[in-house]
């Protein structure tokens, strides 16, 4: 039993590996990738400890509490991927008065798939609903040529929809800020809020949007590529972690 669990943390470690790499070449404008590279070396200090027989020698309260801080570990991220995965599929029932679509990386040649996967959803709302408006919120990093909501202005225009429909925010840096800043934009009480993000994403976003005083948002859930799902979801555990320490949702 001790061989194959020895075996088992290695293939993990390897597939940590391969995956960070992956992730890491594509270039998803974070350094998110590195946390697939720490798992590589916690599997692979897994697998080393095991074929020293380390944890034989610890002390049974020693390896209670490992045990316990890695069983936790998995619970917290098993109720963060339930509550992300509980707002895959949300559309709006009806015409929202304004929809707020969230910005991510770009790039000189225009969105990146992340982003064009929301406009692309965005887009769907516009031409169905002819009355709703449109913000679209995003700063410029330091590793983009433009602000995001220039880039996504842009992309909206170019497909088809009036620029008088279109309201630009470019200081934002990450989704708290997102929200807060564009909420001079619109009437947060009174208006229906149709927020566009991809649907791993929309489980923080909606909660945050409630916590800064936008009772009436609803979710408008873009989609995302299954491969990078992982990668993503465990992003989202992080985010909801650190926005929930922060007071954010």
């Amino acid at each position: 039993m001790k061989t194959l669990f020895q075996v088992f943390c290695i293939v993990l470690a390897l597939l940590c590996f391969g995956y960070g790499s992956v992730v890491r070449a594509v270039g998803s404008g974070t350094r998110f990738w590195l946390v697939w590279w720490a798992g590589t070396g916690f599997f692979a200090l897994v697998a080393l400890a095991l074929r020293l027989g380390w944890f034989a020698r610890l002390p049974k309260p020693a390896l209670y509490a490992f045990l316990g801080v890695i069983a936790a570990g998995l619970l917290y991220v098993a109720v963060c991927t339930a509550l992300v995965f509980s707002h895959f599929h949300d559309a709006p029932q009806e015409a929202p008065d304004v929809i707020l679509v969230l910005g991510a990386q770009v790039y000189p040649s225009g969105p990146s798939i992340i982003l064009q996967h929301r406009l692309d959803t965005a887009l769907d709302v516009l031409y169905a609903y002819p009355e709703t408006k449109c913000i679209v919120t995003g700063g410029q990093g330091e590793n983009e040529h433009a602000p995001e909501a220039q880039v996504m202005r842009d992309y909206l225009i170019a497909n088809g929809i009036d620029p008088a429909r279109i309201q630009t925010e470019e200081a934002s840096k990450n989704t708290i800020d997102n929200i807060r800043n564009s909420m001079a934009l619109l009437d947060p009480v009174n208006d229906t809020v149709g927020i566009v993000t991809n649907n791993f994403h929309l489980y923080r976003a909606l909660s945050i949007a409630e916590k800064q005083g936008i009772p009436n948002a609803v979710g408008i859930a873009a989609p995302s590529r299954v491969f990078y799902l992982p990668h993503n979801v465990l992003r989202e555990c992080v985010g909801i972690l650190k926005d929930k320490l922060m007071g954010n949702m």
